[in-house]
């Protein structure tokens, strides 16, 4: 193996890991998202007791919809971290 092929590699994989760090903080706005969502939520189910079941229904639906993006960044991480440096391995030689 040369040393250009192994600087490659080693660049491969360091692209591999730095880009996994970056999708896996894609959990982060969810997170902050959600939880600003229910305290909004119980706000609004303090003032008007009577509308509990149709804000906490369309509170559930945001949250659902909201947490998709963390589960894509996750799922984004492990492909990075698991399955593209073996990948990039067999382009490499």
């Amino acid at each position: 193996m040369t040393d250009y092929q192994l600087l490659a590699r080693g660049i491969a994989l360091c692209g591999c890991a730095i880009g996994a760090g970056c999708a896996l903080i894609a959990g982060i706005g969810p997170g902050i998202g959600e939880g600003n969502a229910v305290a909004k939520a119980l706000e609004a189910i303090g003032r008007q007791p009577e509308s509990k079941g149709d804000v906490t229904s369309t509170m559930l639906l945001g949250c659902a919809i909201a947490e998709t993006t963390g589960i894509y960044g996750f799922v984004t991480g492990l492909l990075l971290i698991f399955v593209a440096p073996g990948m990039f391995m067999n382009y490499l030689g």
